[in-house]
């Protein structure tokens, strides 16, 4: 077997999935540093115009990139033993679904421009396009980094592909391209990312082959495919409305992406750590259940302090990052807070129940619950982006506890486990949101935004972190963490002599 598909030994296990979450956060932190600082410096060049064009070709571009892989990179990383010939030929597949999703983005540029009646979206819609055949060609060798939890290589890509994405669109705006800019930053993050990728892992692809025993594995990437389509229905589906109805103001789209991108970052990099790792002892059910839960808890910890934070100052954060020409945008972040939290406790559920092949289970949760998101979004769409934005917050907060008792089911996962690995973090962020509250109506207009904002940020962390770990007594689980991360001896001989002794 080609070392590239193999998976690491189940006893360095621990220490490989505490390390590449590190590195994972870690990485994720400098993304949101470097897609924050984008964010300031475009939001300042360009207009709430220019984002929402493009938010109109996002709608179907983000649709068709629910295909990109056809779910076969879930797949591979899924699987306990994957060959050379599986592998290659699921390659081979992928590189032909990126460029049919080219093809289609390009051909529903003449539809765009007759739905939102704006013809600027047709070049937008076919270049766009190019990304799909970048992340075909990536897709298998991303899934063997993943599978061989190579986080560390896979952080770097992440930030490089990024930060070169980032500065193209930067000086894309400052050259006067406009909405092109942005535009030009996701061609460039596709085409770096792809790029090295496919220089970091040293497999290269067969031809493909008939019956190599793909069969069950491109059944799991398509149902974990129209479980993504479900979700993404979810995800946007006021994003679609908004824009048809109230047209590109790109207001609800700038505080939808604030107050979820730390999260989702967070999220992301935590998943696919989890996944993996998972996946890699789904036989074992206790063990399982364990390293489930203290995913799920840590994830929630760090998940709680930003949500207060971003209800609690949404218009010093708004301010600070997007410009005063966005204030408009803080109603909405606020009302968009609540969603974080939901993002965070759901997701998780989904790495339980994939990392055992239980997709069909996944696709069920998703296609039961979208269609009540829906019925939320459509009640506040008639009080335009703040009443879409408490529907939805309403709705996906309701949610929570059936999605939760559906993918703990056949677990052994109670609901006892799955209080005692949250309540350490929601009890200390209710002292941490009255703290901070206390700041809010105290200082309120007094001080100007950044300091009001780093005083109240400062007291919220630290009344946060004081009372999960003194008070919670969670000071352990963190300490456990950070002994996984320190160089461990190297086991001594027996017989062996100190080399003191020996000069003796």
């Amino acid at each position: 077997m080609h070392h590239a598909l193999a998976q690491p030994l189940v006893a360095d296990l621990k220490r490989k999935s505490v390390v590449g979450g590190v590195a994972a956060v870690s990485a994720q932190g400098a993304k949101f540093v470097v897609q924050t600082a984008t964010t300031m410096v475009l939001a300042r060049l360009l207009s709430p115009q220019d984002f929402g064009l493009l938010g109109m070709v996002v709608v179907v571009t983000g649709f068709l990139g629910l295909f990109r892989d056809a779910g076969l990179g879930m797949a591979t990383i899924q699987r306990l033993e994957v060959t050379h010939e599986q592998t290659s030929t699921l390659f081979w597949i992928n590189v032909a679904v990126g460029v049919v999703l080219a093809a289609l983005c390009a051909g529903s540029a003449p539809l765009l421009v007759a739905f939102y009646h704006e013809p600027r979206l047709y070049w937008v819609a076919v270049v766009l396009g190019a990304t799909f055949m970048f992340n075909g060609l990536a897709a298998q060798h991303s899934a063997l980094l993943q599978r061989g939890m190579r986080f560390v290589t896979q952080a770097k890509i992440d930030v490089l592909s990024l930060t070169v994405g980032s500065a193209t669109g930067i000086v894309m705006a400052l050259l006067g391209c406009r909405y092109w800019s942005l535009v030009g930053m996701a061609i460039a993050s596709s085409m770096v990312g792809a790029a090295a990728l496919l220089l970091a892992v040293s497999w290269v692809p067969g031809p493909p082959r008939l019956r190599c025993g793909i069969r069950s594995m491109l059944h799991f990437g398509g149902l974990a495919t129209c479980n993504s389509f479900v979700v993404y229905l979810a995800w946007n589906a006021e994003k679609l409305l908004l824009g048809r109805f109230w047209g590109a103001d790109g207001v609800y789209g700038r505080a939808f992406q604030l107050v979820t991108l730390p999260v989702q970052q967070l999220n992301t990099s935590i998943t696919g750590v989890a996944f993996p790792a998972l996946s890699r002892i789904q036989h074992d059910a206790k063990r399982l259940a364990r390293s489930f839960l203290r995913g799920f808890s840590l994830l929630i910890s760090a998940t709680i302090p930003i949500t207060i934070s971003c209800a609690l100052f949404a218009e010093e954060i708004v301010r600070i990052v997007l410009g005063p020409k966005w204030m408009a945008a803080a109603p909405i972040f606020r009302l968009l807070a609540p969603v974080a939290v939901v993002f965070a406790v759901a997701n998780p559920f989904s790495w339980l129940v994939m990392s055992v092949g239980r997709i069909g289970r996944a696709l069920s949760i998703s296609t039961a619950t979208t269609p009540l998101v829906i019925v939320g979004i459509v009640l506040g769409l008639s009080h335009g982006p703040k009443g879409v934005a408490l529907g939805y917050s309403l709705a996906m907060t309701l949610l929570v506890i059936p999605i939760a008792a559906w993918s703990k089911l056949g677990t052994g996962i109670t609901w006892a486990d799955l209080w005692g690995a949250t309540s350490p973090s929601f009890l200390s962020g209710l002292l941490a949101g009255g703290a901070g509250l206390l700041v809010k109506l105290t200082l309120g207009d007094r001080l100007p935004a950044m300091l009001s904002l780093i005083v109240g940020l400062g007291l919220v962390l630290g009344v946060y972190a004081w009372a999960l770990l003194i008070v919670m007594r969670q000071k352990h689980v963190y300490m456990d963490v950070l002994s996984q991360l320190l160089p461990r001896p190297e086991p001594r001989p027996k017989g062996a002599v100190e080399p003191a002794a020996r000069s003796l």
